[in-house]
């Protein structure tokens, strides 16, 4: 491991606790497709695929930022253990009615419920910027390694859920992704020393970190980026059966994810200087141009390829995302801030899904490529039009006065000081 990242690890605890996140965030790739997956294997109906894994990232979008509001305000173990135990319990409601072949209304309920599982990635940023705060370079590493952790889960994770679902029996993918829930969610709840110290709700205090100017741009640029990514699962399922070779779906996948991963393990090692607002609004932009090929993509193999150097804009504008939640939010609604970004991806994720879903049942697989590259131009669009709100932080005098009491005077973002 490169000197940087191994620094990082040097603070007591940041392992076992980046272990853990690795663990509980699998779930994060393996149970929206292992329901479309499950669905498909069992009913041939990938407009219906579609739209439960829209819904499980809707219910996602509502209830994890309030997840994580309480998590802010009375501290990770005390608020992600009984949610934790709540999804469990409707994901398995949702494999049971699977399986005895009941309504569709039950599936949606049961897929709605999952969706209040809490939000782990968000979860080991905010002890990350816990331990590192006001260190603007190892914090950077510190997310830089987060975003690799969260690419190696998607090229694991569907490879498992698909593989699962598709040799050993339907319901093995969200079955598995379960259990590596449970593990990861445990695990990182009993390591206390790390955990951030809660804020209780005191005044103002209580307002939503999306008041914040600069995360609404974000969370709603986030909103299409995530359409790209739900509709690109779905289509590249669907395609992956015409060519006649379903289960490689997880391998093209996984390559996708591959190429994320690696542009995020360099990005980590550098040490950039200048606006990040701009470096995020390149990013948007090169992910929206990278999705254009696959509407050319004849087969697995050149799909594969355009899918690679598609994720090669992903992790890095993630890692400046990050930075600039920071940036824009108040430490005590750190963690809401950082899912409101998640929030948008899901919120996404859904409309994409469920839009390719239905693309791909009307007019073939091929044809449902075109819902990622509309979805990439309308991120490009938020992007410019909110550039100038991502530029500076916009006043918070409650962000504030916690900069003071804390003693740091710069923006997390390397900018000039605000105090």
């Amino acid at each position: 491991m490169p000197s940087p990242y191994r620094a990082i690890f040097a603070a007591p605890g940041t392992v076992s606790f980046s272990v853990a996140g690795f663990l509980g965030r699998m779930p994060l790739s393996m149970m929206g497709i292992g329901i479309v997956t499950m669905i498909s294997q069992v009913t041939g109906r990938y407009g219906l695929a579609g739209a439960l894994s829209a819904t499980l990232a809707m219910s996602a979008a509502v209830l994890g930022p309030l997840v994580s509001r309480l998590v802010d305000r009375h501290g990770q173990r005390r608020v992600l253990r009984p949610v934790t135990l709540v999804s469990l319990a409707a994901a398995a409601g949702l494999l049971l009615c699977v399986q005895q072949k009941a309504p569709d209304w039950t599936l949606f309920v049961f897929t709605g419920v999952i969706g209040c599982v809490p939000s782990l990635g968000a979860m080991i940023r905010a002890r990350w910027a816990e331990i590192y705060r006001g260190e603007e370079r190892r914090l950077h590493t510190a997310y830089s390694w987060e975003s690799i952790v969260d690419e190696v889960c998607f090229i694991f994770g569907p490879i498992l859920s698909i593989g699962l679902s598709t040799a050993w029996f339907p319901e093995a993918g969200p079955l598995f992704a379960g259990a590596f829930l449970a593990v990861g969610a445990f695990w990182l709840t009993s390591q206390r020393a790390t955990e951030p110290v809660p804020h209780p709700q005191r005044g103002t205090r209580g307002a939503s970190a999306l008041r914040s100017r600069g995360l609404q741009v974000l969370t709603l640029a986030f909103v299409a980026t995530g359409a790209i990514f739900g509709s690109v699962d779905v289509v590249t399922v669907a395609f992956a059966e015409e060519q006649g070779h379903k289960a490689a779906a997880s391998l093209v996948l996984a390559v996708y994810a591959l190429g994320s991963g690696v542009a995020g393990a360099v990005f980590g090692l550098l040490h950039l200087k200048g606006e990040p607002s701009r470096r995020w609004l390149l990013g948007i932009c090169a992910m929206a141009v990278s999705m254009i090929p696959l509407l050319l993509a004849g087969n697995l193999p050149l799909l594969a390829v355009a899918l690679f150097v598609a994720g090669l804009s992903i992790a890095p504008t993630m890692v400046t995302t990050m930075a600039l939640v920071e940036a824009h939010v108040p430490r005590t609604k750190l963690t809401e801030g950082m899912t409101w970004t998640g929030t948008g991806l899901a919120i996404g994720v859904a409309l994409g899904s469920s839009a390719a879903g239905w693309v791909v049942d009307a007019s073939g697989a091929e044809a449902g490529y075109v819902v990622p590259v509309v979805s990439g131009a309308l991120a490009v669009a938020v992007g410019l039009l909110g550039h100038r709100r991502l530029r500076r932080p916009a006043p918070n005098r409650e962000g504030q006065r916690e900069r003071d009491d804390s003693g740091v005077g710069e923006r997390q973002d390397g900018g000039q000081p605000v105090a």
